[in-house]
């Protein structure tokens, strides 16, 4: 079942006081060794985790999955009062931390990339950082306002896992039987949420476009009912981008709904919505959630909740020249 949306920005708590650049740290503490410092996630100059050492800007780690290996993260900035920080002119490092390897040596030092999740209100910080093993991991992240030649660092703790919620980078894409406009008449208002649909997001079941054995997008987003309120801005995204960078769109809504009153309606059942087959047989633990797969089938890239125009671009690009 989907569960809550990733891009809330609700920051984690935070705790005074901070040190050292993205690459820089504190005294190191026991190694991977079974060590009570691994098991209890309290490493020597960082928070525990659900906190954030700061001093000043507060960043969130907006991504409902931390996996083994190249991990597209996405960071958000918000001040002391919980406010979204959106200022692209901002300079951002991101330091990763194996903590039971060595929390005082950065694994990497990044530059993420930066994206507009509704532009002009709420951005976000692509990285994608090597993460080597599980387990208890660090992200310093450096924030230079150079309109004051300010900066501020913030530490944060974060746990890497081995497996996510659905289909991996190279794994098959799952077929499912997903609606189509033949399903509903030919009338998009039945069979989408979106105030401005593009019909031919919606002309191709998910298990037909696996068939033809082309390279295609699905899109998992339901602009009336999303719970992160990124899914009409990333179908935007995406409805830009295929007009440059041409593929085929499987748009679903992920939530079974039901038309009632002139509009799409969603069924509840125990206080919750119903995901639909795809939603449950894909992982998605979200929404929006964009998946674009290669003409034998398996998954090429695979996007939590934001995507710039650019980094979607390069995705299509990589499976259709």
């Amino acid at each position: 079942m989907l569960m809550a949306a990733c891009v809330s920005s609700a920051a984690p708590t935070a705790a005074p006081g901070s040190s050292g650049g993205p690459g820089g740290a504190t005294s190191p503490s026991p190694g991977r060794s079974g060590s009570t410092a691994c098991d209890t996630g309290t490493f020597a100059g960082w928070p525990v985790p659900g906190q954030v050492t700061t001093s000043g800007v507060v960043p969130v780690l907006a991504s409902s999955e931390k996996l083994v290996g190249q991990s597209r993260l996405l960071f958000a900035l918000v001040d002391d009062k919980n406010r979204p920080i959106a200022d692209e002119t901002l300079e951002v490092e991101i330091g990763f931390f194996d903590l039971c390897a060595d929390p005082a040596t950065a694994t990497e030092v990044v530059t993420p990339a930066f994206a507009w999740g509704i532009v002009g209100q709420r951005a976000f910080y692509i990285a994608t950082p090597a993460l080597g093993q599980p387990g208890p991991w660090g992200a310093a992240v450096s924030v230079r306002d150079p309109a004051t030649g300010v900066t501020t660092v913030a530490k944060l703790q974060f746990t890497v896992s081995e497996g996510g919620f659905g289909p991996r980078v190279g794994d098959a894409a799952p077929s499912v039987k997903t609606l189509t406009l033949a399903d509903v008449g030919g009338d998009v208002r039945r069979i989408s949420t979106d105030p401005t649909p593009d019909a031919a997001f919606y002309g191709t079941s998910l298990d037909a476009a696996l068939a033809a054995k082309e390279p295609f997008l699905i899109a998992f987003a339901t602009p009336g009912f999303c719970k992160s309120a990124q899914c009409g801005p990333t179908l935007d995204v995406v409805k830009a981008v295929v007009k440059s960078a041409p593929i085929r769109v499987v748009a679903v809504e992920p939530y079974e709904l039901v038309y009632q009153d002139g509009r799409l309606q969603p069924i509840v059942r125990d206080d919750a919505y119903v995901p639909v087959e795809a939603a449950t047989v894909y992982g998605i633990p979200t929404e929006p959630w964009l998946f674009v797969v290669s003409a034998d089938g398996t998954i090429a890239a695979s996007f939590e909740a934001v995507v710039g125009e650019q980094e979607l671009a390069d995705a299509i690009s990589a499976v259709t020249r």
